[in-house]
């Protein structure tokens, strides 16, 4: 772990980029003696402010960036593996090719950043915002994503087998071709969802909101469906939907005065 005096050269390091014009965030660590692909790996950067710097390939390997402000920062090609990341500010931010794994992200902002290819396997993201992000084609197997906020949020071809996204707001999100097989989507909303050949085999979608979600091609053999609502969706076949109702899936009547009735197998 970094000592006292290094701990003290990274502080410096942030104070010179809150007072300078710059955010060339690498000459100034030149600047400072400080390597930026070993010597930030560990650091205790808890509540600093680096929105808008680039940080792109840099080494922050369990790094303290607790409640940090990382909005707008380009953080591309980052090492962030074990970093803790709670309650940090990431809005808007580039972290596209990231690592990730066994981060802690808990409460952090993440609305509209871009997270395409990261790699976030075992993270902890509860009640993370990561509206309007984009997590095309990430990898986010076994990770926690309990009651995050995920509405409007691109997950093309991502990898979520074995997650958690119990109660997690999906609503609107676009998941097609990604891969939730043995997830937990116990009270999570999927409503208005594109989930178009996406693999829900052995998930748990008990007491899930799937009302006008788009499943056309949707696997879900095995999954569990119990008190799970569906209504209005598009690409659903009428076998398909007297199996569901078979497994204990609910049906709302959406095209008639009685919306909110419920209808059963």
């Amino acid at each position: 772990m970094p000592g006292e005096e290094f701990r003290l050269e990274v502080q410096d390091l942030i104070q010179r980029i809150r007072g300078t014009e710059t955010k060339d965030f690498f000459e100034l660590a030149r600047i400072a003696g400080l390597n930026t692909a070993e010597d930030f790996a560990g650091a205790d950067l808890s509540g600093v402010n680096l929105s808008g710097v680039n940080l792109s390939n840099v080494n922050l390997s369990g790094a303290n960036l607790s409640r940090a402000d990382l909005s707008g920062a380009n953080l591309f090609g980052a090492l962030l593996k074990g970093a803790n990341l709670f309650g940090a500010n990431l809005s808007d931010a580039n972290l596209s090719g990231v690592n990730l794994s066994d981060a802690n992200l808990s409460s952090a902002i993440l609305n509209r950043a871009l997270l395409s290819n990261a790699n976030l396997s075992r993270a902890i993201l509860s009640g993370a915002n990561l509206s309007r992000s984009i997590l095309s084609n990430a990898e986010l197997s076994r990770a926690v994503l309990s009651n995050t906020n995920l509405s409007d949020a691109n997950l093309f071809g991502s990898i979520l087998s074995d997650a958690n996204l119990f109660g997690a707001i999906l609503s609107r999100s676009i998941l097609s071709y990604a891969n939730l097989s043995n997830s937990n989507l116990t009270y999570a909303n999927l409503s208005y969802g594109n989930l178009g050949y996406t693999k829900l085999g052995e998930a748990n979608l008990g007491y899930a909101i799937l009302t006008h979600a788009s499943l056309g091609g949707a696997l879900l053999n095995g999954a569990d469906v119990a008190h799970a609502r569906f209504g209005s969706n598009s690409g659903m076949s009428e076998d398909m939907k007297q199996d569901l109702k078979q497994r204990g899936a609910s049906f709302e009547d959406l095209t008639s005065d009685r919306s909110k009735v419920l209808t059963h197998g």
